[in-house]
């Protein structure tokens, strides 16, 4: 049974086209993960799938009736709710039923047969849908999820972002719609938590969509893989690995085919080019015909886009470059115990610990954006930061990634903005794409090219793997390794900074 049927799907941001004639079928139970280079329309489909966009051409249709839940982490809710009350209301229709049969069990004691009867249908479809088990399923997605901490009387209005996702996440699990719409749903959770959610979600019965660049999670989770590429949205049953060898099967076999083609072309166009005026005319006219009727292949995409970030650095010394003295984070009360340590000149230092434990409020506070409570810190005079903030925000997502280089730097020709951009891994076409409609992974290269640019000799970097397709965190963990300046990073990865850390600070415990 088909869940959701897309047909003839078309669509383009500008000159850059994302999908042409695509079709996909999500069915009962099948678990999907979605896999493409950053930029291909990966959370563009995910779009189309929720309603938030509309394609130029194509349908997208969904069975009716079905549930489908859609991971938002920026949804929203009542700021004073508390996570327990959010949670809760994952299970609002069953609460509905159970006040429903209080009424009728009330009606029942003044003798009322008909409402006994209504009563206990009720009571049987509450415990056929496990309303007397739902703390039990609350408290399991909590723990999993690593919310236990907090307590679920904290209001949403006191917790961080990375909190508040997670709990956003807790309650879509809760509700278990019938297809699951979760984009980068391991971004802001611990290695712990990424094994929790694998494990829940392999085992789950349900249908889901999952967009991710952790392959080692995809290989867990999914049953079937859908690689956007070109334009076209191809379907692979199996895990991620068998997916792997299928498409280098099938790219092998293409490029054979194609190869076969380009030296049949050009040895028919060298017999008409010889024969088209002499005593073989006939021949040769017959063998253009057939050659202008050709169904040529189009020439494979052989070449994957491999960024290449090189940060620009001033001069550091070995001498303390950021003392912490007994800090405290936090915005009404304090997020973490008080923080004490000093980073070096040319250290590389991971900031470790629970997602939504304060992390990037301990970056903010350092960089001045908000007040600490408590305590003290210091950096050096001669330090000059750089920094990688976690969000995507502009200041105008109409700009193209071209005017937004050209306003950071003016000084820069045209030719040297494009080159930049295309070392950064942007293409031409994204270059003049309003910044607002690129992917996840497209904003966070040009952020980082915006960052290259400006001399530091002091790093601070939020999170920047989290939208990164493989080849672009592997040039990013090059071009960390290679700055001399000192850096100071969030990170969930710990597979992305093992090789070159100097340093791991866990905080929260």
């Amino acid at each position: 049974m088909s869940y959701l049927k897309i047909e003839g799907l078309s669509h383009a941001f500008g000159d850059t086209v994302l999908f042409r004639e695509a079709e996909m079928t999500v069915n009962k139970g099948e678990h999907i993960g979605i896999v493409g280079q950053n930029g291909v329309g990966k959370s563009t489909l995910i779009k189309f799938c929720t309603g938030q966009l509309i394609p130029d051409k194509g349908t997208v249709l969904w069975q009716p009736g079905i549930s489908v839940g859609y991971l938002d982490q920026y949804a929203e809710a009542d700021e004073g709710c508390s996570m327990g009350e959010f949670l809760r209301s994952a299970f609002y229709p069953l609460f509905v039923m159970e006040r429903e049969m209080e009424a009728c069990y009330l009606e029942a004691g003044g003798g009322d047969g008909e409402a006994l009867s209504r009563a206990a249908e009720l009571q049987d479809a509450l415990e056929a849908a496990g309303f007397y088990e739902i703390d039990t399923r609350i408290s399991r997605v909590v723990f999993g999820l690593g919310l236990n901490a907090m307590g679920q009387e904290r209001p949403l209005g006191k917790m961080s972002g990375g909190q508040r996702a997670k709990v956003i996440l807790a309650k879509l699990l809760l509700e278990q719609p019938e297809v699951l719409l979760l984009d980068e749903p391991t971004n802001f959770l611990d290695k712990e938590q990424v094994a929790w959610l694998g494990e829940y979600l392999s085992q789950l019965p349900n249908a889901f969509l999952l967009v991710t660049h952790d392959h080692n999670f995809l290989e867990k989770t999914v049953t079937s893989i859908c690689d956007i590429s070109e334009g076209k949205i191809t379907k692979y049953r199996g895990a991620y690995s068998e997916f792997l060898k299928k498409r280098e099967a099938l790219r092998e076999d293409y490029l054979r085919r194609y190869t076969a083609q380009q030296r049949e072309i050009k040895r028919t166009e060298e017999f008409i080019r010889r024969n088209l005026a002499g005593q073989r005319t006939k021949m040769a006219q017959g063998r253009r015909k057939q050659l202008e009727r050709l169904e040529r292949l189009e020439a494979p995409d052989l070449a994957e886009i491999k960024p290449v970030f090189r940060f620009s650095a001033l001069a550091v010394t070995e001498a303390e470059q950021l003392q912490v003295k007994r800090l405290k984070v936090g915005y009404d009360f304090p997020l973490l115990p008080p923080l004490s340590f000093s980073i070096r000149g040319g250290e590389k230092v991971i900031i470790s610990g629970f997602n939504g434990i304060g992390k990037s409020t301990l970056l903010k506070t350092l960089l001045g954006e908000i007040p600490g409570l408590e305590g003290s810190f210091a950096f050096s005079p001669r330090t000059a930061l750089g920094y990688f903030a976690q969000e995507f925000f502009w200041e105008d997502p109409e700009l193209t990634p071209l005017k937004a280089l050209s306003a950071a730097y003016p000084n820069l020709s045209q030719k040297e903005l494009r080159q930049r951009l295309a070392r950064s891994g942007i293409s031409n076409k994204h270059a003049q794409q309003p910044l607002g409609t690129l992917s996840g992974g497209e904003q966070g290269k040009v952020k980082l090219c915006l960052l290259t640019g400006k001399p530091c000799n002091f790093l601070i970097l939020d999170e920047p793997t989290n939208h990164l397709d493989t080849n672009a965190k592997e040039a990013l963990g090059r071009a960390i390794q290679e700055f001399p300046g000192t850096v100071l990073l969030v990170s969930h990865e710990e597979a992305f900074y093992r090789d070159w850390a100097d340093r791991v600070i866990e905080i929260g415990n």
